[in-house]
């Protein structure tokens, strides 16, 4: 239990990161989003990740627009801002050195 909640918390710890990184490759759908937070093995449900979205967009992360579908109603499409690239570059910077002190901690432990 406790394994499985520290597991929790650091996959949540992370995904705000990781969905900036996926967006910041291109305007991209949501579902395509979770498609890709799927290849890597995190798996996220639209309950979750919309409101994600919808915080990160409020904070000036994100943007969106809508186009038109063919298949259906139109579609919203998230692009980064200016300022979600410069979170996102200070989030690189974080985890850069937050994997280095695992790698280091490991390192001693073993």
């Amino acid at each position: 239990m406790i394994a499985e909640n520290t597991q929790t918390q650091m996959r949540k710890g992370i995904l705000e990161y990781c969905i900036l990184s996926i967006i910041s490759r291109g305007e991209i759908y949501a579902s395509d989003i979770i498609s890709e937070l799927k290849k890597a093995e995190l798996l996220v449900v639209e309950g979750t990740l919309y409101p994600l979205l919808t915080r990160l967009k409020n904070n000036g992360l994100l943007s969106y627009n809508w186009k038109e579908s063919t298949s259906g109603p139109p579609r919203k499409y998230y692009q980064i801002t200016t300022l979600g690239r410069e979170v996102l570059t200070k989030l690189d910077v974080t985890w850069k050195e937050l994997l280095f002190a695992v790698e280091i901690s490991l390192k001693e432990r073993n």
